[in-house]
């Protein structure tokens, strides 16, 4: 075996960096998050709908399996924004700083790498579970995920109206002033079992408003 010469390696990442910088660059664009979420949504129909046809789990495993996927997906959401993004310093640590110090940026990963973990997932679960078990139990974490992302999108970027919407949005925009709290996006279900969870302020008192400004309710 050839062993990698630290001349090779320094050579290698150089021809990786116009590479990374490109990725780097479309990250941060309007393009690349609008492509992501339709890509997420895409992926998951394609998941769920394969799923569906292949059939040998009947309506009531097609149910299990989904419903499990999903909880599954809100509690990596969970861990994943608390112990990881609000951990120890590393670069999605990074990363998400800078989305509590812009909200509403575009800032995403680079659209076609979530799609492509999805489809891996779906292989790899297919060599340990049935292919629609597998196909179905991927396409609810990729829907999961399309669901975190529209969700995300949707209450840094309206402003609403309706009392319970504005209730909705609120629960997330509190983490943004308060940091330790309200770690789900797409469910409380997680900060409620772990004692995360701060509600929004009632009526006549001051609530976190969408587009990340206080307003008086």
């Amino acid at each position: 075996m050839t062993a990698i010469t630290p001349r090779k390696s320094v050579a290698s990442a150089r021809l990786l960096e116009p590479v990374t910088a490109f990725l780097a660059r479309l990250s941060l664009t309007r393009l690349n998050a609008r492509l992501g979420l339709a890509f997420d949504i895409g992926v998951a129909v394609v998941l769920l709908g394969a799923g569906v046809r292949t059939g040998t789990l009947g309506a009531f495993g097609t149910a299990v399996v989904v419903t499990l996927g999903l909880l599954l997906f809100s509690l990596v959401e969970y861990g994943l924004h608390r112990w990881l993004f609000h951990g120890k310093p590393n670069s999605m640590r990074d990363g998400h700083n800078q989305h509590h110090l812009d909200p509403q940026g575009f800032g995403a990963l680079p659209f076609f790498l979530p799609p492509l973990a999805m489809l891996a997932l779906a292989r790899v679960l297919a060599l340990v579970v049935p292919v629609d078990a597998a196909m179905l139990l991927s396409g609810a974490l990729a829907a999961g995920y399309a669901a975190y992302g529209l969700a995300h999108t949707v209450i840094h970027a309206a402003r609403f109206r309706a009392p319970m919407a504005r209730r909705w949005a609120a629960n997330h925009h509190i983490h943004h002033y308060h940091p330790d709290s309200n770690f789900g996006v797409t469910t409380p279900l997680w900060d409620i079992l772990f004692a995360t969870y701060r509600a929004p302020a009632q009526q006549g008192r001051t609530i976190v408003q969408a587009r990340g400004k206080h307003t008086k309710s």
